[in-house]
């Protein structure tokens, strides 16, 4: 029996074959680093980090209600991996979704990359010598925020939004209020953290800035795909021990 809507941000179809769960995987991907790294580029003068962190919310809820129910709408590797930790997701399916989520982060920033080259005289290099949206510390933290603020932050912050994921996903939880839980959370998340880190708690969204990002973005790379995964593998492999009430009987 396929997965309610409730559940599609953890659990996928299992009528669905992995081939388009990958696919919806790819797409909803695009979707959201196509969302939220268009909005930090093109609209964030006008908007502000409120306006990003809003794109992002609203692009998971999109495509959880779009794709969800087919693969589980997971678009983050990090997502992924807490999941499948959890005992919710198969672990020989992570790297199927790993890699989907990947390329499709690569295709939303390599057709914004395109844009922007075609934009207004001087916006490209102006977005690329800016690092292109990308995660950073240091110098390149958009507060100025250190290394060890922005391992923890990405850390414990990633580890809260699969706590919530795995919440609003429960089987105990309200049906069909998944997405809308988690695409707040998300905004959230990103009110906080995008003055510090620019806001990962996704590898695949860093991975696609950064290879538009210059050097530097790719010397930082690092910290925004190993943050992230410590802290969706905390949340993954402490989630039933400490609030799966099977576990207390």
């Amino acid at each position: 029996m396929a997965k309610t809507v409730a559940n599609a941000d953890v659990d996928v179809d299992s009528a669905s074959s992995l081939a388009q769960r990958v696919t919806a995987e790819l797409f909803g991907t695009f979707l959201l680093v196509g969302g939220v790294i268009g909005t930090a580029l093109f609209s964030s003068p006008n908007t502000g980090w409120l306006g990003v962190a809003l794109a992002v919310g609203l692009t998971v809820i999109g495509g959880a209600y779009a794709v969800g129910h087919i693969s589980g709408g997971h678009f983050n590797p990090a997502v992924t991996l807490g999941a499948a930790a959890s005992g919710r997701f198969a672990w020989r399916d992570v790297p199927y979704y790993v890699l989907a989520q990947i390329i499709g982060g690569a295709l939303a920033t390599t057709v914004l990359f395109i844009i922007a080259s075609n934009g207004p005289s001087g916006f490209i290099t102006s977005a690329v010598e800016g690092g292109f949206a990308s995660n950073g510390f240091g110098e390149h933290s958009p507060g100025g925020f250190n290394l060890l603020a922005v391992i923890v932050t990405e850390v414990v912050l990633t580890a809260v939004f699969l706590y919530v994921i795995l919440g609003v996903t429960d089987r105990r939880a309200p049906s069909g209020f998944a997405p809308l839980a988690i695409g707040l959370t998300l905004t959230l998340l990103h009110l906080v953290a995008i003055p510090v880190s620019n806001a990962s708690f996704n590898p695949a969204r860093s991975i696609a800035t950064a290879i538009y990002g210059g050097p530097d973005a790719l010397i930082q790379l690092w910290v925004f795909i190993v943050a992230p995964i410590v802290g969706a593998l905390i949340a993954g492999f402490t989630y039933s021990a400490l609030f799966d009430s099977k576990r207390s009987n």
